[in-house]
């Protein structure tokens, strides 16, 4: 028995990994396993809690407005109303407590202040983000589903339907998506935010339909798309079916990353005056109405601006979440307790390996007189075979 040089110690870590990932997975559905890993993602956890503390608050706080429907909300007062300006319109709210010098921790009537006309910002911004909100996922839906329609029948039946459609996807792109909104907005802002998160999901499906059609350029090349074809399922069944929940991974990932460009394109063509017209208001229409007075009252600039940025950033987060979900290649790390009780720890995993150098009972054994048996090991042994006198000599001695 003799020792070797040991292997690296990432080859046992990695092997080590696998089995732990192995064992965890065994025996879950894909989206099982999908569900399993976003909801390890941290970021992606915490920034779907605070989307949808967002969206409870402002569809319930002021209530909900849309085409002749009024559902009143828990708060005091609605965006339309001016009450009584308090504390010289400042925001009543206060977070220090007094025994650190503040005022105490009281929200107020009017914690994030009010304008210049009395109205209460809170109302204001809570029907902003509402708005905000509807525009961004209108337009999301409305952009994923052209952006897979026309990626899916590109990537599926290429040659001149490929041709075509990437040809006007590339005319399409061409055109900058803010001066689409601008015109368009312009002329139909003033119909709500519904129509303004269609209009945007028009124009804004360019990207999913190319990453649509390079996965299904992919996938149409497997074999279970060409067992689908051979028992006689239609063009539209292996599409949808077969190849596009295969698929689902990129488009949701997509999905995500197209809402949080639209609710900052829309704040955008708000701020210009190209978006939600009046009397409705968005987060980028608050802005936009109060620009005058940022040396004066900043509170009216703050609490639109962070929504929007929070709004944002938390679509971004659960969109970063999805694609680790989605992804086989994303692995974690397991931890030091893990592996332990999967009995692989740090010494399992970087022990140097032996190689056993023992002869086998099948290897030749060749007993001469007066030596030791050769076996094939030139350890203690002697070679068998007789010297040639003659070898090793530069002369020839047969002559």
């Amino acid at each position: 028995m003799t020792s070797v040089a040991p292997e690296p110690a990432t080859t046992g870590t990695l092997n080590a990994e696998a089995t732990i990932e192995q064992r965890e997975t065994e025996g879950l559905s894909q989206g099982q396993i999908v569900r399993r890993r976003f909801f390890r993602h941290r970021g992606a956890l915490i920034a779907m809690f605070v989307l949808a503390f967002i969206v409870l608050l402002s569809f319930t706080s002021v209530g909900i407005s849309l085409w002749g429907i009024r559902i009143p909300g828990w708060w005091q007062y609605t965006w339309t109303q001016i009450p009584p300006v308090e504390n010289r319109g400042a925001p009543t709210l206060s977070l220090i407590p007094e025994f650190l010098g503040g005022a105490g921790i009281r929200f107020g009537n009017h914690p994030f202040g009010q304008d210049e006309v009395g109205r209460d910002i809170f109302a204001v911004v809570m029907r902003g983000a509402q708005q905000s909100i509807m525009v961004m996922v209108i337009a999301g839906v409305v952009a994923t589903i052209i952006g897979v329609v026309i990626g899916a029948l590109a990537g599926y039946y290429r040659k001149a339907t490929d041709a075509v459609l990437m040809r006007f996807t590339d005319i399409v792109i061409t055109i900058p998506l803010i001066v689409i909104g601008s015109v368009l907005g312009r002329t139909f802002g003033n119909l709500g935010a519904a129509v303004l998160g269609v209009i945007i999901g028009l124009f804004a499906w360019t990207t999913l339909a190319r990453l649509v059609r390079g996965e299904f350029l992919t996938l149409r090349e497997r074999e279970f798309v060409d067992a689908a074809r051979v028992s006689g399922a239609r063009d539209r069944r292996i599409i949808f079916r077969h190849i596009l929940p295969n698929a689902v991974g990129v488009i949701v990932v997509n999905a995500t990353l197209l809402m949080a460009g639209a609710i900052l394109l829309e704040s955008a063509l708000s701020y210009i005056g190209f978006g939600v017209q009046s009397p409705d208001t968005s987060l980028g229409k608050i802005v936009s109405d109060n620009q005058a007075a940022f040396s004066t009252r900043p509170w009216l600039f703050w609490w639109p601006g962070v929504f929007i940025i929070v709004i944002a950033l938390c679509v971004n987060f659960i969109g970063d979440g999805l694609r680790d979900a989605f992804d086989p290649r994303q692995k974690k790390m397991p931890s030091a307790r893990a592996m332990a009780r999967a009995g692989m720890g740090p010494s399992a995993a970087h022990a140097p390996a032996t190689v056993d150098t023992t002869p086998s009972t099948d290897a030749p054994s060749v007993t001469m007189p007066g030596r030791a048996p050769y076996t094939g090991d030139t350890a203690g042994s002697q070679d068998p075979r007789p010297e040639d006198p003659h070898e090793g000599h530069g002369t020839d001695q047969s002559r």
